[in-house]
């Protein structure tokens, strides 16, 4: 029989396209199935870059360039992209690179339509998250060390959207990361979404090291690891970068680690190779840092908490995570995802929170963010006997706060002692520009920028007022 013919029928009637490249991503063959996915026909895609048969994809999205870049493969890979006649298509591709005698030649990717991906993947989630709430092991969850992925980082907030994004855009980039955000704010839930959300990383170990928990005289071994016979009783053991290797290492509140050791830590991201403490061996380890604190990075370097070095290293990428008082849009959402948690651990029946004892949340100012709010709603549903959780049901403190907020609104009920209109308008003026400086760092123009006035009107502002600048970006 004639191979080709067979080859040639087989795929006339598959409903799976294939596309080979070259090492430059140019088409050198393809096949487009008759659902018309790509949009294009077989004349038309050879000789064309795979990235304008594709046009909104672009090298770092494209899974042929991540392929032709790393010689992995990758297995039923779920994406949603424009066509070549500008329309949406959803597929399932894999894409495999082609080694001839070792040498990369190209890649191909074969795929498939996948029809309301968005939707069946959305309620996968969804079932998946009721089930894993059903299973009172929660840290099996995901096998590498880790329990969350992006999609559990909930809130509408703009900040919030613009921070997944990011996310998932700098997943697979092999640059460190500085993460700042208060106590409580989900630190950790987003670096435990980066490594999932990372093609390379997420089958891979996932580490974090509390910097504040360990004292510094051990923290230098358990990060590098030991020799045998470098101290009393010290042994051959492996530190958390080898145990990392390949996956990621989550260095949490950075700003407590020693100074010196700071040094040494920067020295294994510049050039990625750590030596035991107490050993000769130097050991290459492929591990992605990521390191949160709590306090402001410049506030930090000011402190002598933070090298400026190792800042200026960690702070390739700097990702921001904005504190509850900031996006209380997002309070709804979050109080009805802990009360479908605490029903199902408490075995109970709450169906949300009144009006009333809402507007009470909403005013208190949460120094302790999401994790303050998560505990609070467990606290209250363990009490709780009523379908809704009401004003009553709220710890003494947040309903005192909004008690001592109204007496300071009305300490001037006695008109005698009223101040002047201009005075009180100087002062509330003053506060503004203060708290505006205090939310850019000292940056005069981003300070500007957030009162909506012109840069030179702000600096007359700091003069008037003799504003002394907290902060100074050097």
């Amino acid at each position: 029989m004639d191979h080709k013919f067979l080859l040639e029928a087989i795929l006339t009637h598959l409903d799976e396209g294939i596309i080979v490249v070259d090492t430059n991503a140019n088409v050198t063959f393809y096949n487009e199935p008759a659902t018309s996915i790509a949009g294009i026909s077989n004349e038309e895609a050879i000789g064309k870059n795979i990235l304008d048969i594709f046009p909104d994809l672009n090298s770092e999205t494209s899974t042929f360039y991540h392929v032709l870049r790393t010689k992995q493969p990758i297995i039923d890979y779920v994406q949603t992209y424009t066509n070549y006649q500008q329309r949406k298509v959803t597929t399932v591709t894999s894409t495999i690179p082609l080694l001839k005698e070792g040498k990369l030649v190209g890649a191909l990717e074969i795929y498939r339509p996948f029809d309301n991906v968005k939707e069946l993947s959305e309620k996968i989630v969804s079932l998946q998250k009721e089930l894993f709430k059903k299973n009172s092991n929660r840290n099996e969850y995901k096998g590498n060390g880790t329990q969350y992925t992006l999609n559990d980082m909930i809130g509408e907030n703009n900040a919030i959207k613009e921070l997944k994004k990011k996310a998932r855009k700098i997943a697979d980039s092999s640059s460190p990361i500085l993460v700042y955000g208060e106590t409580g704010t989900g630190k950790e839930l987003l670096v435990q979404g980066i490594h999932n959300a990372s093609m390379q990383r997420r089958d891979k170990p996932f580490i974090a090291q509390n910097c504040a928990a360990i004292p510094n005289s051990l923290l230098e071994g358990i990060l590098f690891g030991t020799s045998l016979g470098s101290f009393t009783g010290a042994k051959d053991k492996p530190g958390l970068f080898e145990l990392a290797d390949g996956g990621t290492l989550f260095l949490d509140e950075i700003n407590s680690m020693d100074i010196e050791l700071q040094a040494k830590l920067l020295r294994v991201l510049q050039d990625g190779i750590i030596r035991r403490v107490g050993g000769k061996k130097t050991i290459k380890v492929d591990v992605r840092v990521i390191a949160s604190t709590n306090e402001e990075p410049i506030k930090a370097i000011q402190q002598n908490k933070l090298r400026k070095d190792l800042y200026y290293r960690l702070n390739v990428i700097a990702l921001h995570i904005p504190p509850l008082r900031e996006r209380l849009e997002d309070m709804t959402l979050l109080i009805e995802d802990f009360i479908k948690l605490y029903n199902k651990k408490l075995n109970k029946c709450i169906s949300g929170v009144t009006k009333e004892c809402m507007n009470v949340m909403l005013k208190y100012d949460w120094p302790g963010n999401v994790r303050e709010l998560k505990y609070t709603i467990e606290s209250i549903m363990n009490f709780a006997d009523e379908n809704k959780i009401g004003i009553a049901n709220l710890p003494l403190h947040i309903r005192q706060y909004k008690e001592r907020e109204i007496k300071q609104e009305v300490k001037y009920d006695d008109y005698s002692k009223l101040p002047p209109l201009k005075e009180a308008m100087s002062q509330y003026e003053k506060r503004l520009v203060i708290k505006a400086l205090e939310r850019s760092n000292g940056n005069c123009a981003k300070a500007a920028r957030l009162l909506k006035v012109p840069r030179q009107t702000l600096h007359n502002k700091i003069k008037k007022y003799d504003i002394k600048l907290k902060y100074r970006i050097e």
